[in-house]
């Protein structure tokens, strides 16, 4: 929009940027494009730091000279994404901060607080109260079998992680996860939001329906909502539209079958699918706050029980020994 060429653009970003992968990709992209080749294929050959959809969109531009315009859509698109990520990451901080504390905590009382109270109660030859043979209890078991616990749950994550390296292993945790209370549905709002807000760009900026639902789809997160989009693909190339495919498959929520139906009718299929972005994407930041918000008073609340339980024990203990040292 100043009036620089692209590469002159990629030069003074390169000059700004710290992490050192993305800088010397942004280099040789400069490179290969003052070598004659165009933005999008200079682009295509790091896709680490430009997707798919971002080097089409760039491709079409190209074609249409709304270079400026394709740029900004996709900053948008991009923004919107990481904005998300980072309130989930945020909010997660808390939570795992007071859980680390409250584990250092019960760690330290569990170790040398506890059994120094156990020597002192045998030697005064009395007995424990009930919540602090119950604790010790679960540390004698925690030192006994912990060990092969920790092995187990490592073992289970091992066979999972190796079951989830195949296509199919990952179609099914997918699939797990759509159904999880709470984070299945915002999943859902959030794969249905991007492949709205991606069919509303690439509309706009004129490529193909087919090639957008294809773009959609290899970008998708979540592979059944994936292969969804390829089903729909495939009976889009028959003749079926874009709707009338997803009216099939419930991943597809009503609003986004209405309003593609709508669109297709009106042939204002970027102005419908832009409005069903910004539906689901309120809603998903509605959902994604609340769960957020729970989250750090619930793991409170579970620390503060654990820690509570603890102290009750060691304060029973202390009476106990008052009252035999009375005696």
């Amino acid at each position: 929009e100043s009036g620089f060429d692209i590469a002159a653009s990629l030069d003074l970003l390169e000059s700004q940027i710290d992490n050192r992968a993305l800088k010397r990709a942004v280099a040789e992209v400069a490179r290969d494009i003052r070598n004659g080749l165009k933005p999008s294929q200079a682009m295509s050959k790091h896709p680490m730091a430009f997707s798919p959809l971002y080097c089409r969109t760039v491709a079409v531009a190209e074609e249409t000279g709304n270079m400026e315009k394709a740029l900004r859509q996709m900053a948008e698109h991009i923004e919107k994404g990481a904005d998300t990520a980072s309130k989930v990451r945020n909010a997660m901080i808390y939570p795992i901060i007071v859980f680390v504390l409250a584990i250092l905590v019960i760690a330290v009382m569990v170790t040398f607080v506890v059994p120094s109270f156990e020597t002192l109660y045998e030697s005064l030859d009395t007995d424990l109260p009930l919540v602090t043979r119950a604790l010790l209890g679960v540390t004698d078991f925690l030192t006994s079998w912990g060990l092969y616990m920790l092995l187990g749950l490592l073992g289970l994550v091992v066979v999972a992680y190796l079951l989830t390296r195949s296509e199919d292993g990952k179609y099914q945790r997918d699939k797990l996860m759509l159904r999880l209370p709470l984070f299945g549905h915002v999943i859902i709002l959030s794969e249905l939001y991007r492949c709205a807000h991606t069919i509303s760009t690439l509309f706009r900026a004129g490529v193909p329906l087919p090639e957008i639902i294809t773009l959609c789809a290899d970008s998708s997160q979540n592979r059944v909502v994936g292969r969804a989009l390829m089903d729909v693909r495939q009976e889009m190339l028959q003749g079926q539209g874009l709707s009338r495919p997803m009216a099939k498959n419930p991943v597809f929520l009503p609003l986004i079958v209405h309003m593609a139906t709508g669109g297709e009718n009106t042939g204002n299929l970027d102005t419908t699918m832009d409005t069903v972005a910004q539906s689901y994407e309120m809603e998903a930041n509605e959902r994604t706050s609340i769960i957020t918000s729970m989250i750090a008073p619930v793991t409170t609340l579970l620390m503060g029980g654990m820690v509570a339980f603890i102290a009750i024990a060691l304060v029973s203990t202390m009476y106990g020994i008052m009252g035999a040292v009375g005696e």
